[in-house]
């Protein structure tokens, strides 16, 4: 028995509201409770996927993975007291504010706040309705999707998520940060989806580097781009000629579009309002670990993925 999947993302963000425009009319999630400190939104049929609250970190506050069941969680449990980690468990009021059955809570290796639980809450009853137009999500048993978090120590951070919590690799990338600097990354799987979570030791201010959501279609990130943009709701006088009123310091894009050398991911980037990176994305190949073996990758794009940053 082990994690299943990436069950939830929470962040701590100075700026609700700016949040709350930004997963709405940008990403094209469904808000389903929002108020200046808090606000909850849904990608999929579970009552909620993505959270934020007030804190002043702006950064990835807590992240939950789903486990099949009570044994499933009690061994999980068991191997995370065997490696020394406190865990606090029976906590029905963090349980019901998660809208789950049970689950534990303790921090890994770096202090980073992490949950486990089962008998997460469906509301099939109340479809999911994109508040931009988006097709839907990729979820199910590849869970809400990956993020790519900054650790102080690769060797500890490897020990902790494979060795204890049970995650399995998928590739390396060796990732050219500057010209006299290079990081490696490691991506790992713990479902189909080519990576739940990659991690790396890397110069920069915030554990969270970017989080991805996967759409249903091509489309999706076509659109999606364009909002975020500033491009979504201008005109064109015909198609050769620059778009008319666009404000290019509105664009929240940090890339082009650009398909990954490893998970085949096309997709592009774009900055959060709490200034780390959203990796929206569709056509990921999955992995077979039947089938699957681990490479290493010297770039981390095919095509694409050109840096926008400091252009007007």
């Amino acid at each position: 028995m082990s994690i299943k999947s990436l069950g939830y993302m929470g962040f701590a963000v100075k700026d609700v509201s700016a949040w709350r425009s930004f997963l709405t009319k940008k990403v094209g999630l469904m808000e389903v409770a929002g108020s200046d400190e808090s606000a909850q939104y849904r990608m999929d049929s579970r009552s909620w996927r993505i959270a934020v609250q007030k804190g002043a970190s702006d950064d990835l506050a807590f992240a939950g993975y789903e486990v099949a069941n009570p044994a499933a969680l009690q061994e999980m449990t068991e191997r995370l007291r065997n490696a020394g980690i406190q865990v606090e468990t029976g906590n029905a009021e963090l349980a019901g504010r998660r809208g789950v059955m049970e689950l534990i809570s303790f921090q890994d290796p770096f202090g980073m706040p992490l949950e486990i639980y089962y008998g997460a809450t469906d509301v099939f009853e109340r479809p999911f309705v994109s508040s931009a137009g988006v097709t839907g999500f990729v979820t199910g048993e590849q869970g809400a999707g990956h993020y790519f978090y900054v650790v102080p120590s690769l060797d500890e951070g490897l020990a902790f998520y494979t060795g204890v919590l049970g995650f399995q690799m998928s590739d390396v990338i060796d990732i050219a940060m500057g010209p006299d600097l290079t990081v490696r990354g490691y991506f790992l799987h713990c479902n189909g989806r080519h990576h739940t979570l990659a991690i790396a030791a890397a110069p920069m201010p915030k554990r969270m580097h970017h989080f991805m959501l996967q759409a249903l279609t091509l489309d999706d990130v076509g659109h999606a781009c364009d909002r975020l943009d500033g491009m979504d709701d201008k005109t064109t006088d015909s198609n050769l000629r620059l778009p008319t009123n666009v404000d290019r310091t509105a664009s929240c894009l940090t890339t082009t579009i650009g398909r990954h050398v490893n998970d085949h991911m096309l997709s592009f980037y774009s900055e959060t309002p709490s200034g780390f990176e959203l990796e929206f994305g569709w056509g990921a190949r999955e992995v077979d670990d039947r089938s699957w073996v681990m490479t290493r990758h010297n770039r981390t794009a095919m095509w694409g993925h050109k840096s926008l940053r400091n252009k007007a």
